[in-house]
């Protein structure tokens, strides 16, 4: 019934087919019907033979849709907490608990200070800081990142916050703020729940660099007049445009600058005490990193107390700035306000804001999990910042992610799972409601030194500028870009300027990729002065090269240029005269195929000459390109330069092709056919690594001879083989192991055997007999065995075609590829001295 209806499909798509035009057999093998398993027009007698089968759209479709078990585990991957949390034990709590208390202990003063970044109160930092590390550990595949209040976000937050106080002055500033957090977390947890995290690799790392390093400056400036005391102008406009008023502002400083200057000192000093001193005492570096760790935390509290001694006489009006009243609790827990008021106000500043929260994140999970040898999810990680954001307001948090400081600080304190991310939690819970009337005399310049402070880590240094330009000088370029856009400009234009100039490098280089014609080279593995043969096998000497069967001899392809680095003074022969190799260097698709296949092109032009120069009988009939030599002027003689007789393309480097390279293809093979007119030329195509590329190809007429050359004689194509029943095959090897296995298990019982008799006999050591013929034919068994197996049989080996025998002109490498252009070439030769016919053999 299947049968009968699948023929009635078959049918039916015929005739459809029939209606429309289209032609199902179009450029097939031999002109005619699909070629089926076991045809005799491509043979091997001595080989198995072997049919590939194109792929089709509804195995691509199968492929692509997820089964029941996929489903299953999507959603089981969604909270990877469930992975671990069974397997939880004291010593891993021990680890978290160090951690997470250390890390809330940083946390705190700095979601307090970057909140002033972000033009809102200081409390809103701390529940920020709260809902990032409460909510993100049941989504994290990353045990070191924590979530909160970072700069960089802080400061795109206050300058998107500082815009609407303008336009829109009846917004308060938490409810937009919250309103973006939102937003942002919806998109970002979109991209996540369909596993869209490879966005990320779009950013590269130079333009991260940039963003880091631009963000910083960004920062520090803008904190230097709130450390100094000074007032009367914006410190967020343009970086250049800051510097210059703090130096104009500079006799205006007030004694806020002693509480800023001191403390910024203070925590350089705090920070190279504690560096030396585990550099001098390696037993006590765990003591000096907890000191190092929490130096801000001891500085704030310092200068708090001096804070407390100088102003609990002047809380009306104190001497220098201080934070002020922290509201206990959570006061503005809420439903977030969205409309499109809201919406519209900010609306221009998402792309940068979700690329911040993006970014940032992914790159600092993904450096420390490469650091402390573990993978992470980017998908899953999107999960995590979204879902965190979207929590977030409902405590009325503004958009938090990953802070590389406190991950760093998570890392080094020895956290063991995502779980410490709740002590952290707790820790600043503890602050928001038992320690927020200490909060109220913190110098509001000691907090812009702790920034000020914290963001100069994420300057990139001149080392690692250095090291980006050795690798890639360009990049470095970009990376200057980047930051002056941001110095001159903002974080937001510096961020598109370095990911849109990397994208368009990308581009160019993808366009503008240039092939390459490889030769052939004779190449030996050496040791020492000895050869290695092809099994890895140390050899002769040097001496042995001059055998012509040296089992060390191989051949190699490489650019005949040398433009690739290889010795200059390594002779690289042509492949055969007429016969061209050439290399796709970056994919092969419709931005860069014209660009390839015009220098493929005009490189043959220049080297080969036209197989017929009669071709135009009358100079009318030349086209007007090729006009031909002046009137009374000689042709050019290029009798010394070959005719173009086959190519080889090689296609290691392209995964898929697509039409417009494709039909690139069929309009270059006409072109050279009418150039080597009456003959054809032959395409042979090397190292294709995808099916759907083979058919693509095999479409448009390549793989194969064309109808009109097998007519004049039967094609004789050059294949590889594999040997599948020899000594060397995988089910020989099995099985050699198993009857060795056997035979030490045989041995081994009749040695027990015979100890077991001679303790019965006495133990008086002599040899007893029939022990000894038992062991003889247990030996004698095992070399019986031995030679019946297949393995070591002196039987001809088994082989099977590598690729299928209805493309004998798509080959495994470039080896066979040339072993085939070269047979047929020499056989069409053959052929064209005894006047059978000019196409191929």
């Amino acid at each position: 019934m299947a049968a009968r209806q699948e023929g009635m499909q078959t049918k039916l798509g015929h005739g459809l087919a029939k209606v429309l035009g289209i032609k199902l057999h179009y450029r097939e093998p031999s002109g005619k019907e699909k070629l089926t398993r076991g045809e005799s027009v491509f043979s091997v007698s001595s080989a198995d033979t072997y049919v590939e089968e194109e792929p089709t759209v509804g195995e691509w479709l199968r492929e692509i849709t997820p089964t029941s078990r996929q489903c299953l585990l999507y959603f089981w991957n969604l909270f990877p907490f469930l992975h671990w949390i069974g397997r939880y034990n004291a010593q891993w709590l021990f680890g978290d608990l160090v951690a997470g208390i250390t890390v809330g202990a940083v946390v705190v003063p700095q979601g307090m200070a970057y909140a002033t970044l972000a033009g809102l109160p200081p409390q809103f930092g701390l529940y920020s800081s709260f809902m990032g590390v409460l909510v993100y550990w049941l989504f994290a595949t990353s045990k070191d990142i924590t979530i909160g209040p970072v700069a960089v976000m802080s400061t795109i937050t206050g300058n998107i916050l500082a815009n609407i106080a303008i336009t829109n002055p009846d917004l308060p500033g938490h409810v937009v703020a919250s309103a973006l957090s939102l937003v942002c977390g919806a998109i970002i947890c979109f991209f996540g729940l369909i596993r869209a995290g490879w966005i990320v690799d779009f950013i590269p790392l130079a333009a991260i660099a940039a963003y880091m390093t631009g963000s910083a400056l960004n920062i520090a400036c803008g904190q230097i007049p709130t450390m100094l005391g000074q007032s009367g102008f914006s410190t967020r406009d343009s970086t250049y445009l800051v510097i210059i008023h703090t130096l104009q502002y500079l006799p205006k400083c007030k004694i806020d600058a002693a509480m800023g200057l001191t403390a910024l000192f203070l925590l350089y000093v705090i920070r190279s005490a504690c560096k030396h001193g585990a550099r001098r005492y390696p037993s006590k570096k765990k003591w000096f990193f907890f000191a190092q760790t929490l130096r801000t935390v001891f500085v704030l509290l310092l200068y708090t107390l001096i804070s407390w001694l100088v102003n609990r006489n002047h809380r009306a009006k104190p001497i220098f700035k201080i934070l002020g009243t922290v509201p206990r609790g959570f006061q503005y827990a809420a439903v977030p306000v969205l409309n499109k008021t809201i919406i519209s106000s900010f609306a221009g500043q998402i792309p940068a804001s979700v690329i911040v929260l993006l970014i940032e994140h992914i790159a600092i999970a993904k450096s420390f999990g490469r650091v402390n040898n573990y993978s992470i999810n980017p998908s899953q990680e999107l999960v995590g910042i979204g879902i965190t954001n979207i929590l977030g307001p409902f405590l009325g948090a503004y958009p938090a992610t990953g802070s590389f400081s406190r991950t760093a600080i998570n890392s080094k304190a020895g956290v063991r799972t995502p779980l410490a991310g709740v002590i952290t939690a707790l820790v600043v819970l503890l602050a928001i409601y038992a320690l927020t009337a200490v909060f109220f005399y913190i110098p509001s310049a000691s907090l812009s030194a702790v920034i000020i402070h914290a963001v100069f880590d994420l300057i990139t240094s001149p080392n690692t500028l250095y090291q980006f330009w050795r690798v890639s000088p360009l990049e470095v370029i970009i990376f200057f870009a980047g930051v002056l856009v941001t110095v001159f400009s903002s974080i937001e234009n510096g961020i598109y300027t370095t990911i849109i100039v990397s994208v368009a490098v990308l581009l160019f280089r993808v366009v503008k990729a240039k092939g390459r014609f490889l030769g052939r080279v004779k190449v030996h593995s050496v040791v020492g002065d000895r050869l290695v043969n092809n099994d890895g096998q140390v050899g002769d000497g040097y001496g042995a090269m001059s055998n012509k069967h040296d089992s060390s001899l191989r051949n190699i392809f490489l650019p005949i240029e040398h433009n690739d680095g290889s010795n200059p003074q390594v002779d690289v022969e042509s492949p055969y005269p007429g016969i061209y190799i050439f290399r796709f260097s970056e994919g092969y698709n419709y931005p860069n195929a014209n660009h390839y296949l015009d220098y493929m092109v005009a490189t043959i032009f220049a080297e080969t000459r036209r197989t017929n120069p009669d071709n135009y009988p009358r100079i009318g009939d030349r086209p007007w390109n090729d006009p031909g030599p002046r009137r009374g002027q000689p042709a050019a003689d290029h009798s010394d330069r070959p005719t173009l007789k086959a190519i080889i393309l090689d296609f290691s480097s392209v995964n898929n092709v697509d039409i417009t390279s494709v039909q690139h293809l069929v309009d270059v093979r006409n072109q050279l056919d009418f150039y080597t007119a009456p003959n054809r030329v032959d395409w042979h195509m090397a190292c294709i690594n995808n099916r759907w590329t083979k058919r693509a190809l095999a479409s448009a007429g390549f793989g194969f001879p064309s109808p009109d050359d097998l007519a004049l004689t039967r094609w004789k194509a050059i294949f590889s083989v594999a040997e599948i029943g020899g000594s060397t095959s995988a089910a020989a090897v099995a099985e050699s192991r198993d009857i060795e296995r056997d035979l030490r298990r045989r041995l081994t019982e009749a040695d027990v055997e015979a100890a077991r008799s001679e303790r019965r006999a006495g133990g008086d050591g002599i040899s007893r007999q029939p022990e000894s013929r038992g062991e003889s034919s247990e030996s004698g068994e095992f070399a019986k065995d031995l030679g019946s197996a297949k393995a070591y049989a002196g039987q001809a080996a088994k082989v099977a075609v590598v690729h299928g025998l209805n493309r004998p002109l798509f080959h495994i490498d470039l080896t066979s590829a040339l072993q085939s252009a070269i047979a047929n070439v020499e056989r069409r030769g053959e052929l064209e001295a005894k006047g059978v016919g000019t196409g191929p053999a």
